[in-house]
């Protein structure tokens, strides 16, 4: 959901007798009427692709390997489609209630709380203001799980550039005194030199995660205090750009080599599928700029070609990076696939800070939306004089929120699987079918296709959302090592053996 920044204009002002309206996700201008100011076609299509690609992408080998080589390349096709068509349905059920009401355009919250005001059932109706808090309250928790997402990234990722870097100066210094001292028997520099962690006996830094997580907060705090996304124009381009690199450098290194195919197992177990639904899900979680996007655009009817094609080659590039990933690093893939390129090449650590720059930036972008929908109401009780100050002290407030998540957290893997199951599935899986039954239901009989079809889907959502919820927090709660985890300490072990022959 990167694309936040173009589509958002100007920040909600709204009067009181507007207040319902003042705090969705992004308030949605009316649609432009051949005036050459909306989204071109081809726009709106980049800002598809730049909605549905970020830390999700990254995951996705580890997504395969949970699923298994067959199931898991298959399953994120099955998944897109079901995805797009609740893309479909949410556009649709909001076109259907703009005619209907003679309004101009709707966001997520207003498409539910309309249709349920407007439905033939009168328990739908009563609590349509209850249904349009629902949708905020997950739009909110979903943008603050990316965020905190992106702090267990920043943190990974620069940790291990950081003590990629000591390997690196180690290796060089102490290879010279070791091959002097090749008749003699293996001493204390070569042993350091064999170490694959990096740890130096003097002056190495082996910091915990958690640090380095405490470490960027004073950067984030800055990058929020931008209030006026406007003026994060040019930091944007620059991240989309190096985001955009650092993918085309990790096909480039993943192609490289598939040597260890055959001894990829063709199925993995049933515990695991959970984990894949979070991680998928996670990643397909742009239905929250479809609406923005559709009302923005110059000609609204193009809009579902735009989705399709967007879509299509979103899920291509992640059935691709996905199966390609799995094959290359195999059961040793981590919860990004960044954190698996060695350190040995100076490409491998400019991927890392490009992609983690990336990421620095969008978190504004992501934060942005939660702030609009809770700080102006709190904000509005306030005297006016200390409006300004105490929106400061809020917005560091929240962002030492998703910082505690992340330090309760610190699994990339884990985040990405949590925030997927709890509230992607019920945005992009569970909401946009019932929104269809309960738009349509003042007609006197809804197809028995489509009431099928519909409950099938949420149906789907909901049992992900259960069991990955379960099996996440589980893991959160009583870590399990797992035949995975040996894999992974064994091949650490044969690289510190490689290692110590080379130094030999």
């Amino acid at each position: 959901m990167d694309v936040m920044a173009p589509l958002i204009e100007n920040p909600v002002q709204g009067s009181e007798e507007n207040s319902d309206e003042d705090h969705e996700l992004l308030s949605p201008p009316q649609h432009e009427q051949d005036n050459g100011r909306g989204l071109t076609f081809s726009q709106a299509l980049i800002h598809l692709l730049k909605g549905n690609l970020g830390t999700g992408l990254l995951g996705l080998p580890l997504a395969v390997h949970n699923a298994g080589i067959i199931a898991g390349p298959i399953c994120l096709v099955l998944m897109g489609v079901v995805c797009v068509h609740c893309m479909h349905i949410l556009v649709h059920c909001s076109h259907h209630l703009c005619e209907r009401l003679k309004r101009p355009s709707m966001s997520y919250s207003d498409t539910v709380a309309f249709a349920m005001e407007h439905s033939a059932y009168q328990c739908f109706k009563k609590t349509a203001g209850f249904g349009r808090h629902v949708v905020n309250f997950f739009l909110v928790l979903t943008q603050l799980g990316f965020c905190s997402t992106y702090i267990v990234f920043l943190a990974e990722n620069i940790k291990q550039v950081v003590e990629g870097y000591q390997e690196n100066s180690t290796l060089a210094s102490t290879l010279p005194l070791a091959l002097t001292n090749v008749t003699a028997t293996m001493g204390p520099s070569a042993q350091s030199a064999a170490d694959p962690t990096g740890a130096t006996p003097m002056g190495g830094w082996d910091l915990d995660l958690r640090l380095y997580m405490l470490f960027s907060l004073p950067f984030l705090i800055a990058l929020v205090f931008l209030k006026e996304l406007r003026n994060m124009a040019v930091l944007c381009f620059l991240a989309n750009v190096c985001m955009a690199v650092s993918v085309v450098i990790i096909f480039l290194y993943i192609l490289s080599d598939f040597g260890g195919v055959r001894r990829i197992p063709l199925t993995a177990p049933v515990g695991g599928f959970p984990f894949f639904f979070g991680t998928a899900i996670f990643a397909f979680e742009g239905i929250g700029v479809v609406l923005p996007l559709e009302n923005q655009m110059r000609d609204p009817k193009r809009f579902p070609m735009a989705l399709n094609i967007g879509m299509g080659i979103v899920t291509v590039l992640y059935v691709t990076l996905g199966t390609l990933g799995y094959l290359h690093f195999g059961d040793s893939i981590k919860g990004s696939i960044t954190l698996n390129l060695p350190h040995d090449a100076w490409t491998n650590q400019l991927v890392k800070i490009l992609y983690s720059f990336g990421v620095f930036v969008s978190f504004a972008i992501q934060f942005f939306v939660p702030a609009e929908i809770l700080l102006p109401p709190l904000c509005a009780r306030l005297p006016e004089s200390w409006r300004g100050a105490c929106e400061m002290l809020l917005r560091g407030l929240l962002v030492c929120v998703t910082l505690s998540w992340a330090v309760l957290i610190p699994r990339l893997d884990l985040v990405i699987s949590l925030v997927g199951a709890v509230s992607s599935s019920a945005l992009a899986l569970i909401f946009p079918p019932l929104i269809e039954l309960i738009t349509y239901s003042d007609r006197r009989q809804v197809a028995p296709a489509m009431l099928a079809k519909n409950l099938l889907i949420a149906l789907v959502g909901f049992v992900g959302f259960l069991t990955g919820t379960y099996v996440t927090v589980a893991e959160i709660v009583s870590p399990s090592g797992g035949v995975g985890a040996e894999r992974q300490a064994l091949a650490v072990v044969t690289q510190a053996f490689n290692v110590t022959d080379g130094v030999r």
